[in-house]
């Protein structure tokens, strides 16, 4: 069973926003100075620190089980709720709307580090981060640009290996494939896009479907921007590259987000001169890490994310092992 735990609240700012974080670790460490620490990022839109999302039925969070999970082994873990997450993002949406970027994105984190490396029971040259999809981009950022606390150790999950834009079409593009006169479709919202990356107006044309229209509406509402401009265009290998610590790569092939073939082959070769870059390719995790059992022809994308955080929904056996027994062995 490993070590008992405890969990505690922290806070920081960004913004002028408190930021809100839970600190779960072994019971009755603070003060002994020698422990690893591990901070968890988020991935997308309004996902909180537990990794779950009001979008998204259910509870169970692969974030909060991976945090105890590593507490358990020793480690003092960080995970917590970005500016556009969490219980207070009603309350803080009219003082973050139209600020958030990417460069706030990558100072929520330097807070994270700054309040984990606080902590007595932290050794500061002891800390890596645990990320999740477009987590990885936060994480990576934070490390190129770091002035203080750096990270001994990436892994990254569910990581994307396209821009964020290509990742997006993709999953638009897999959903309607069997529609008719999909080809149309995807011209049709491929000239609305460029219109968007051009910093131009869009004007989505009255055929696309409601709900394409929907998403095209979301990439330009004010609130989400400057961020959603800077992200669609984002390259995680371009900067990924730059990186020379060691990086586990995880990608489940039940993932039905970013694809394990073309995701993970463009982030191998990005990391090719990076001597302790892992790659593993679970059978059987989804993009949350969670273990799915039915083939992934038969995965659709409203079946998945209801699966997510459902409670019976627990972390795959060999993810959860390839993570933690990689964090182990660099502790």
């Amino acid at each position: 069973m490993g070590e008992t735990i405890e969990s505690r609240d922290a806070t920081w700012k960004v913004l002028d926003i408190a930021v809100h974080g839970t600190i779960t670790s072994p019971a009755g460490s603070r003060g002994s100075g020698s422990r690893p620490a591990v901070v968890l990022v988020a991935g997308s839109g309004p996902t909180d620190r537990d990794w779950c999302s009001p979008l998204l039925p259910g509870k169970n969070g692969s974030g909060r089980l991976l945090a105890e999970a590593l507490a358990r082994r020793g480690f003092v873990t960080l995970r917590y709720d970005k500016l556009a997450s969490g219980p207070h993002v009603r309350e803080n949406l009219p003082r973050f709307a139209g600020k958030v970027s990417m460069q706030s994105h990558t100072d929520e984190l330097a807070g994270a580090v700054e309040a984990v490396v606080s902590e007595t029971a932290v050794d500061g040259e002891r800390l890596f981060a645990l990320t999740n999809s477009e987590g990885a981009i936060h994480a990576v950022n934070y490390q190129l640009r770091a002035k203080g606390a750096r990270f001994r150790g990436l892994v990254l999950t569910g990581a994307p290996g396209r821009t964020i834009g290509e990742v997006g079409r993709g999953q638009l593009l897999a959903q309607g494939r069997s529609m008719p006169g999909v080809d149309a479709l995807m011209s049709r919202y491929d000239e609305a896009i460029a219109e968007f990356q051009a910093g131009r107006p869009m004007v989505p044309d009255p055929s696309l479907p409601d709900g394409v229209k929907m998403l095209l509406r979301s990439l330009e509402n004010p609130t989400n921007l400057p961020f959603a401009r800077e992200l669609w265009a984002y390259s995680l290998p371009q900067h990924v590259a730059g990186l020379g610590e060691p990086i586990l790569v995880l990608i489940g092939k039940k993932d039905i987000q970013v694809d394990w073939r073309v995701d993970g082959r463009a982030l191998e070769e990005a990391t090719a001169r990076n001597g302790d870059a892992s790659f593993v390719y679970p059978e059987n995790a989804n993009h949350v890490l969670k273990h799915e059992g039915l083939p992934v022809e038969r995965l659709s994308a409203e079946y998945v994310s209801s699966r997510y955080n459902a409670a019976d929904a627990s972390l795959d056996e060999e993810a959860a092992s390839a993570i933690l027994g990689w964090l182990d062995r660099r502790r």
